[in-house]
């Protein structure tokens, strides 16, 4: 290699070197992220927060079965299964219950509108999504899987008791939502012992026209 070619090599070789420390010095460009992207993202993030997690923070849903039977008492209760840890009969685990936990659970579905809790009977009915028994409530823990028995409860209902019983259970939902809600907050009172606050003086009345001897009442 001669003279003349080493140089040109040497000074590509420079100039190559400066480029890509200029090009890493550069700041990184801020992309810009449309309201649509936000959106979506957001959206993003409450798919994947699972049905447990959002309804836990606002309804006890474990005892709200006992008040819908408290005001369906002819409803099946459908508690005659026995419990594998324990051997004995799950008195507490019911139809209601199990529709309650696969409604909110399972499904991840809003327990305060009618029209969800009537998709939920249509799973029962066939007429809907297909419920994997599987996946169903207590199928683990119980000795015998109770989504047979209860598809047959729910069949068993005719149209005016399967309607009563989604008002029951939108109107127990309603009022637990209502109960988890903050109360009002009091008024702030002030410190025992302190001064009360004055009073903003009241707006000034129009001022009176001048009247003879008014300067008077300005002289000692």
């Amino acid at each position: 290699m001669n003279a003349n070619s080493l140089l040109k090599f040497v000074v590509i070789t420079l100039l190559t070197i400066g480029l890509m420390g200029l090009f890493a010095a550069l700041p990184t460009p801020k992309v810009a992220i449309s309201p649509q992207s936000s959106e979506l993202q957001v959206s993003s993030w409450l798919k994947s927060l699972s049905p447990e997690a959002a309804i836990a923070q606002r309804y006890e849903i474990e005892g709200l079965w006992r008040q819908v039977y408290e005001n369906l008492p002819g409803l099946p209760l459908e508690n005659q299964y026995i419990s594998r840890s324990s051997g004995e009969v799950a008195e507490d685990n019911t139809l209601v219950g199990r529709l309650i936990r696969y409604h909110v659970y399972v499904r991840g579905r809003p327990p305060i509108y009618r029209f969800d809790w009537k998709l939920t009977l249509a799973d029962y009915l066939g007429i809907n999504e297909q419920i994997v028994p599987s996946l169903y409530p207590s199928a683990d823990a119980l000795r015998v899987n109770p989504l047979e028995g209860d598809i047959a409860a729910i069949e068993a209902l005719n149209r005016s008791q399967r309607d009563a019983l989604v008002q029951v259970l939108v109107d127990t939902f309603s009022s637990a939502f209502n109960r988890t809600q903050s109360p009002a907050q009091p008024p702030i009172q002030p410190p025992e012992g302190s001064a009360p606050s004055p009073v903003p003086p009241s707006s000034p009345s129009r001022l009176r026209d001048p009247q003879p001897g008014d300067a008077d009442l300005l002289l000692p």
